[in-house]
């Protein structure tokens, strides 16, 4: 399977992933260390099993590069990730993965019998639309509330059931063989990856999540994961203690 696009006019002069193939099939943007790399990791393990290469571009979310009319023009939203196909983007993690796994099963990034795969899309969509937005809440409570006292009791709010969550996932990797979903590497893992470094910028220590913290060290030194850190300059550890 191949495809082929126009890169966008104000972002040339992106990374590529390697530069094996003259021409890039598909290409994500990313923000480094936020939940694009979920799709990241992805195409890295499609990469090494089909071979299909991909170019990327890192959107510096702190200088407001996703607010910039080129970008706007892929997503309206302002948001991570976009993965560009042939011209045309695509948007919304669960969206752009569920394409991925579609187009190159390959890569067994989901489970292939349809309980399986409907158990899969089940824990990650609770990822998508519970846990993710939990931390929101925590990172920008001003997007939900006006006043600092209604945004201070938001984010501790949020902060505790984050928390839960965290722990649910800790529970989950009770069940790993290796992998959240069985032999294979999934979004769901590299999701769960995300979401404990995210943890440690809220100020849970991820020794307090010692099977959680064991899982995802381990994660850590798969190829496809190990890869997508290297070129996103992050590292695991975020917790920085008071």
């Amino acid at each position: 399977m191949r495809y082929y696009f126009a890169l966008a006019p104000a972002l040339r002069d992106s990374q590529a992933a390697t530069t094996t193939k003259e021409t890039p099939m598909m290409k994500l943007y990313y923000g480094p260390g936020a939940c694009s790399f979920v799709p990241h990791v992805a195409l890295e393990a499609i990469k090494a099993a089909t071979g299909e290469d991909f170019e990327v571009q890192s959107v510096k979310l702190h200088k407001g590069e996703q607010r910039t009319p080129e970008y706007l023009a892929m997503n309206p939203l302002g948001l991570v990730p976009v993965l560009v196909i042939d011209s045309k983007p695509l948007t919304q993690i669960v969206a752009i993965c569920d394409h991925l796994d579609r187009c190159f099963p390959q890569a067994g990034l989901m489970p292939t019998e349809p309980w399986q795969r409907a158990q899969a899309m089940s824990h990650f969509a609770w990822m998508n639309n519970t846990v993710h937005p939990t931390f929101t809440r925590i990172f920008r409570p001003g997007n939900f509330v006006d006043s600092e006292a209604a945004q201070a009791e938001l984010k501790q709010a949020a902060l505790t059931a984050f928390r839960g969550h965290l722990e649910r996932i800790q529970a989950m990797t009770a069940h790993a063989a290796p992998f959240l979903l069985g032999e294979r590497l999934s979004f769901v893992d590299a999701y769960a990856l995300v979401f404990l470094r995210w943890g440690g910028l809220a100020g849970i220590d991820p020794a307090t999540l010692p099977a959680y913290q064991a899982f995802v060290a381990r994660l850590a030194a798969t190829p496809a994961v190990a890869a997508a850190m290297a070129r996103e300059g992050i590292a695991l550890e975020t917790y920085k203690k008071p």
